[in-house]
């Protein structure tokens, strides 16, 4: 199979980065870090006590420090599609055309991808739990839960509950992700004289912040998982709440590629590409993220 390999320009690059971020409620509230192929090994350091004060000539004890490695691990994320062969012969502003539009449809679905794999631990395409990232998954990882009771009377006091199971455990809240429904349910709710009181909610509104909080509002958070291609699915989450700020980080791990595939079948449908006078376009990027602390964040499920 013949393919030909090219990198994205800084500018499509820059443009596909920055599309991410507008849509992943993660990239949004947390770190981005330069990854390397082979993993980055980062270092989590907690001091186990408090400061003691020592009297003149006192003895002093042990305080104590842990250190704990943290590997974070590229992914592969692909995106391929199959289009006209007519694409080889289009003067180089078509192409750029259709290249620019494929960069556009990919950073969406690679945005959408990295939360729905890092918060739910599944593949984004089939939605089933996977073996490669589920262990690195907030839903694994993040103990500490919020029932959410589902009326728009309670929903700000089920995110206040998870605040408060971080900050009971010393950690920070730094950001927010909700989902629709939660945003709905915020909407409706009114003061005794019939005000909103969250107007900047109402109406499909999608505030930045609410409280002190930076907030992303976004469907992913509320995505259905299967346990296996067989099972129902189920929705789980609702909000996580945390330190986004510094105990979660992510990063791209190797040049984002795209290829222009003439000949075989790269997307194992059965159906030749010369035979059907098509060509494949199939986007790479290898994503990795890593969570430093699940006791630095709580989620608010169902």
């Amino acid at each position: 199979m013949a393919a030909n390999v090219t990198v994205y320009d800084p500018t499509l690059v820059t443009d596909l980065i920055s599309k991410v971020k507008g849509k992943s409620s993660l990239a949004l509230l947390g770190q981005q870090t330069p990854v390397e192929f082979t993993g980055n090994k980062e270092f989590t350091f907690t001091m186990d006590s408090d400061v003691d004060i020592v009297a003149e000539n006192g003895a002093k004890s042990h305080g104590g420090v842990t250190i704990d490695p943290i590997t974070i691990i590229p992914v592969k994320f692909e995106y391929g599609a199959r289009i006209s062969d007519e694409f080889m012969i289009a003067s180089d502003e078509k192409k750029v055309d259709i290249l620019t539009a494929f960069n556009e449809g990919f950073a969406k679905k690679l945005a959408s991808g990295l939360d729905m794999a890092a918060m739910h631990g599944i593949n984004p395409r089939s939605k089933v739990l996977s073996d490669l990232v589920k262990a690195n998954s907030f839903d694994i990882k993040v103990t500490n839960t919020v029932t959410y009771l589902g009326n728009s009377s309670t929903a700000d006091a089920n995110l206040e509950a998870a605040i408060a199971l971080v900050e009971g455990g010393e950690g920070d809240v730094t950001g927010m992700a909700i989902s629709p429904t939660v945003r709905a349910a915020l909407a409706a709710m009114t003061k005794q004289n019939g005000e909103k009181l969250y107007p900047d909610f109402a109406f499909g509104g999608q505030p930045a912040s609410l409280g002190t909080q930076a907030l992303s509002i976004n469907k992913t958070v509320q995505t259905a998982v299967k346990a296996t291609a067989a099972a129902t699915a189920a929705i789980v989450d609702h909000a996580i709440v945390g330190d986004f700020a510094n105990m979660f980080k992510w990063g791209f791990g190797k040049d984002i590629t795209v290829e222009v595939i003439e000949y075989g079948d790269p997307d194992n449908s059965g159906s030749d590409l010369k035979g059907h006078n098509q060509v494949y376009l199939r986007g790479e990027a290898y994503l990795g993220w890593a969570i430093f602390d699940a006791a630095s964040f709580a989620r608010v499920i169902v």
